[in-house]
């Protein structure tokens, strides 16, 4: 009983495994909403950010997860954003280090706004528990479009973010 047991969870698991890596969120051409959140991480999501910003598909635009040490002009400079739209619409957040803590660095930064809906920005491999931790953050009633920016993501990266995810869909009603 208990080998059958340990064999229906490792054959769950791996079915899971195999679903997670192989059937990934894809771009969402046609994302709109009040504002975009881009946590920080492997590359695509800030240039796919500012697009959604530069042709008003979005008004405002959070960079979650920022390391202490960037500067605005930094930022200005390597993603070639100009200083007007950077004072109007882009803010940095430099408190989350991870998943949840941009989760919560969001909902903070949307409840000083007026917003019902955000487009988030992240890689695809990652954003099922994003979308995840921030729906367990935000305000009942705003809106998440998922617009997941392509990788070439390792195995590794996808055994890991699998069982993060998992962890999260267990912890979170328990939040």
């Amino acid at each position: 009983m208990v080998r059958r047991l340990i064999a229906f969870v490792l054959l769950a698991w791996l079915g899971g495994f195999v679903w997670f890596a192989g059937v990934l969120p894809q771009p969402d051409p046609a994302a709109t909403g009040d504002a975009v959140v881009v946590p920080t991480g492997s590359g695509g999501r800030i240039p796919r950010g500012l697009e959604l910003l530069r042709t008003d598909a979005v008004q405002q635009m959070l960079v979650t997860g920022v390391d202490a040490a960037v500067k605005q002009g930094e930022f200005e400079a390597e993603f070639d954003v100009d200083h007007q739209l950077m004072e109007c619409c882009i803010t940095l957040g430099y408190i989350a280090v991870d998943t949840r803590g941009n989760a919560l660095e969001t909902a903070e930064w949307l409840a000083t706004h007026d917003y019902t809906s955000l487009v988030l920005v992240t890689a695809d491999w990652h954003m099922r528990r994003a979308a995840l931790e921030l729906s367990e953050q935000l305000a009942p009633g705003i809106v998440i479009v998922r617009d997941a920016v392509r990788s070439e993501a390792s195995l590794w990266t996808f055994f890991l973010e699998y069982n993060k995810f998992l962890a999260a869909c267990v912890l979170a009603p328990l939040r």
